[in-house]
């Protein structure tokens, strides 16, 4: 029999409003509406489903000071993370909203309503305080730390939502099933000990073993639920985790197992956290919650000390097993022993004993340079799913990106290096001069800061494109300011290689080199705010290469950043 519901009735509101579904739908196409946020849809759908039993709507005033200053709601039921609907003032001042009025939450994807909530107050909070008293810190190098200063809107809007229509996915539909849909599995397959096992990572031989060790100490099955909604900035796409998820299933005993997507919007809040899925997953109907080694933990914070401790997690949710009403499956980290085939918790190897490990770090530099990734980490399945995902460096793009005054060579350098990386070959070349960009993308634009930030930006958006998709590419703009560079870089890095080439020809050799006699022209004042001469040219302090063309040759500075690429495995046989 799956384990009763957080608060003890699971709050699904699709079922409770399908009779007034047509009613609903009908009045959300009249109500002024928002558009939600990635993370406030992750949440709107498990208010909606039941996943956040037992809520029924975004927190208002008072459940949201309860949650973060004592880990419970007014009714004392335990909810140790705030759920709210952020909203800007202005906007909120647009569509009149005051307490009593309904507004219509449209999906961001396809702009369906998906809900009507009922205001029932609009109000402020002190986001330090929610930092310090939610997640322990106030250091930006937290991800929900850095959400709530740079992503949450001014304006919190608190009241309960009625369902009009589920989130339309289009992405393993099969396997995303409500906490109802859930239950009636485990009916179905007669499953009346459920270990739920929660992941935001690529599932490993260590994985698979830690949860059948968890099924058999607790003679139950194992629901894999992976989070496919919000996770670390950096982490891998749950397409490619999905896959691996289902590489890995068979490699369960038959009926073991089964495999159900979960859309949260993860916190990375540690302790408290854990506690919070613990409470999803007993709404899904799991009577165990495997809580491993640093759970939901963001890693470490700027001074390079982790967050959390190892099993601070794990000491909290024990704090509240007897209220959560779900048994804590704690597990130390497994290890591998060569010697005899197996692995074991680290806490449980003897002292002498010889033990292998592959760090996270180390798994991606592996991916990342094609270097062999054992079998006894990982199944070969499992394997060629990532590296079909993270192609080794001489198979990733990567952009090259020149900056420097007018005529100071940028262009006969990209020209050239567009030459030797042809004849390199292996990857298509693209060339985005800053004049071919100014006529194809940003004819509209004048040169105002602003202006000329756009059009930096939207080179940034191509270059990061090209390089997904595996090409090399070369830009070549003026791109005179300094903080736009800086987003290029974080844009395309994530991407694939970044090399930012400062050639820093001198402004007199460059309005000598200036055949067009542009310079001449601002100098007399006839073109103002041009770079170099009433406008500033930012020089980079953390340019890959610096080059000048008086005092180096084309072929050796293009030479030079081809020793750059080789260096880094992105060109060359190794």
């Amino acid at each position: 029999m799956a384990n009763s519901p957080h608060g003890g009735v699971l709050k699904d509101l699709y079922i409770r409003d399908e009779p007034l579904k047509a009613t609903l739908q009908a009045e959300a196409e009249t109500l002024p509406h928002v558009v939600l946020t990635e993370r406030q849809l992750c949440d709107l759908e498990l208010v909606l489903n039941g996943g956040f039993s037992p809520l029924q709507g975004f927190h208002t005033q008072a459940e949201y000071t309860s949650v973060v200053t004592t880990s419970r709601l007014p009714s004392g039921a335990l909810w140790t993370i705030p759920i709210y609907l952020d909203i800007d003032r202005a906007h909120l001042d647009t569509l009149g909203a005051v307490p009593g009025s309904r507004l219509t939450l449209r999906d961001p994807r396809d702009d369906q309503p998906l809900a009507i909530i009922t205001i029932s107050d609009i109000y402020t909070v002190d986001r330090t305080q929610e930092a310090l008293q939610v997640y322990g810190t106030t250091d930006e190098a937290h991800p929900a730390v850095h959400y709530l200063r740079h992503n949450t809107r001014d304006t919190l809007v608190g009241g309960d939502v009625q369902a009009v229509n589920a989130p339309q996915h289009y992405d393993y539909v099969a396997i995303r099933r409500s906490p109802n849909e859930v239950r009636q599995l485990f009916k179905k397959l007669n499953w009346t000990r459920v270990v739920a096992f929660q992941t935001r990572n690529p599932m490993h031989r260590a994985h698979r073993e830690l949860t059948v060790r968890a099924a058999r100490m607790r003679h139950a099955n194992v629901l894999i639920q992976p989070v496919v909604g919000l996770t670390k900035p950096g982490d891998i796409d749950h397409f490619t985790r999905v896959r691996v998820y289902q590489a890995i299933m068979p490699k369960y005993p038959n009926g073991m197992a089964q495999l159900s997507l979960l859309p949260l919007a993860m916190r990375m809040g540690g302790p408290r956290e854990a506690v919070w899925h613990a409470i999803i997953r007993k709404n899904f109907g799991a009577t165990h919650f495997i809580v491993g080694r640093d759970h939901a933990g963001p890693g470490s914070n700027s001074q390079g000390v982790d967050f959390y401790g190892p099993y601070e997690a794990q000491d909290l949710v024990l704090k509240y097993r007897d209220e959560l009403d779900i048994e804590v499956v704690p597990f130390q980290m497994l290890t591998y022993l060569p010697d005899t085939d197996e692995y074991q918790p680290i806490n449980e190897v003897a002292e002498g004993v010889k033990t292998l490990n592959i760090s996270g770090t180390e798994l991606r530099r592996r991916l990342k340079t094609g270097a062999p990734i054992p079998e006894w980490f990982s199944y070969p399945e499992v394997v060629r799913i990532l590296r079909e995902a993270n192609p080794p460096r001489d198979h990733q793009g990567f952009t090259v990106f020149l900056t420097g005054l007018h005529a100071s060579g940028k262009e006969s350098i990209a020209r050239a290096l567009q030459v030797a990386l042809n004849q390199e070959g292996g990857r298509s070349v693209s060339l985005l001069l800053g004049e071919t960009i100014r006529q194809e993308l940003s004819s509209e634009l004048g040169y105002t800061k602003r202006e000329r930030d756009i059009n930096v930006a939207r080179i940034g958006f191509v270059a990061a494109e090209l390089t997904r998709s595996g090409a090399a590419c070369i830009a070549a703009p003026i791109a005179p300011y300094d903080e736009a560079r800086q987003q290029v870089r974080k844009q395309v890095a994530r991407a694939g290689g970044f090399y930012l080439v400062h050639v820093a020809t001198p402004l007199e050799a460059c309005i000598k080199n200036d055949r067009a006699g542009v310079y001449a022209r601002a100098i007399a004042g006839d073109i103002k705010g041009f770079t170099g001469i009433d406008d500033v040219y930012e020089a980079p302090s953390n340019a890959d290469l610096v080059a000048d063309v008086t005092k180096t040759s084309i072929s050796q500075i293009v030479h030079e950043i081809i020793l750059l690429l080789e260096r880094d495995g992105y060109i060359g046989d190794r």
